[in-house]
């Protein structure tokens, strides 16, 4: 079996994996909606109890077994070897839903080329009567029906939901989002082409170019008028969510969604490791880092 070239290139790995949209659109809007800073409470047992030790298990199966996600069950025990077939299915549905939401992201990229932006003002084709522009107005009429255009540009234009009448009649495909899809497809296709050797080297684009960007917004957010105020939203602590058993199953439900174990990649991941590598400290690092991103990404959210 493959192994991977440096250390780095699996932490890289493994922190690419776990730090993704639950960190960046999940958790600053849990966190406000159950108690802001108190959150930070329930979140962090939840991931010291609960979160962490089963990410460090996965770690430390596929390092010794050395195999993926569906030979594995066998081993451990050979009427669970569906489990590892459910796990990829669940992946390949995962997978459908998370590149399509990067074909999108190209999509924004492609059209962020114009001279004006597109979903900066609401003199564009796909614009209605509801179309609203705050854009350099001080004293702007909102009404219940007002859209902004950013909203209008997504709902119209990218996806033209206008021309669908529901899940029965979702009108045709839209040739530049197939596009997309396809060259996100293509680009995940040779990522992986000749296993970690390739992988290995994508993870150091991938894994950092994210910091990097949420640094930039970080920094361009703490300039602007209000970021405080922002702040204030994100982290008041409001004491008695603590007592509602919803803040708390929400806690688990983020941990388990941003670590990500269960999935099968921390095994495959885990599996091209050298047999007495130290997976323990992998698992403690990694982990930290996740739950750090997941805080630092309030703040450029708020």
């Amino acid at each position: 079996r493959d192994k991977w070239s440096k250390k780095l290139d699996f932490l890289l790995s493994v922190v690419g994996f776990a730090v993704d949209l639950g960190n960046v659109w999940r958790f600053p809007y849990v966190c406000y909606q159950n108690g802001g800073g108190a959150f930070l409470i329930p979140y962090t047992l939840m991931a010291v109890f609960g979160g962490v030790p089963l990410f460090y298990m996965e770690l430390a199966l596929g390092q010794f077994h050395r195999t993926g996600a569906i030979p594995i069950w066998k081993r451990i025990c050979p009427i669970f070897k569906g489990t590892g077939f459910a796990i990829c299915i669940i992946g390949l549905y995962v997978s459908f839903y998370y590149n399509t939401i990067i074909a999108w992201a190209l999509y924004y990229f492609y059209s962020s080329f114009s001279g004006t932006l597109p979903w900066a003002s609401c003199d564009n084709p796909w614009n209605t009567p509801n179309c609203t522009n705050y854009f350099g107005r001080s004293n702007v009429t909102w009404t219940n029906f007002s859209r902004s255009p950013a909203e209008e540009f997504y709902t119209m234009k990218v996806l033209e939901i206008q021309k669908s009448g529901g899940l029965y009649d979702v009108g045709g495909i839209r040739w530049q989002l197939l596009l997309c899809l396809f060259l996100i497809f293509t680009i995940v296709y040779f990522s992986l082409w000749k296993g970690v050797k390739t992988s290995g080297k994508v993870v150091w684009v991938t894994a950092t170019l994210p910091y990097v960007v949420l640094f930039i917004l970080l920094v361009r957010g703490a300039t602007l008028p209000g970021a405080w105020r922002g702040v204030l939203f994100y982290l008041r602590p409001d004491w008695g969510k603590l007592l509602s058993t919803a803040v708390w199953v929400d806690a688990a439900a983020q941990i388990f969604f941003s670590l990500g174990p269960g999935f099968g990649v921390l095994l495959a991941l885990a599996s091209y490791n050298h047999f007495h590598n130290n997976c323990y400290r992998d698992a403690l690092v990694t982990s930290a880092v996740n739950c750090l991103t997941s805080f630092l990404s309030g703040f450029v959210i708020f």
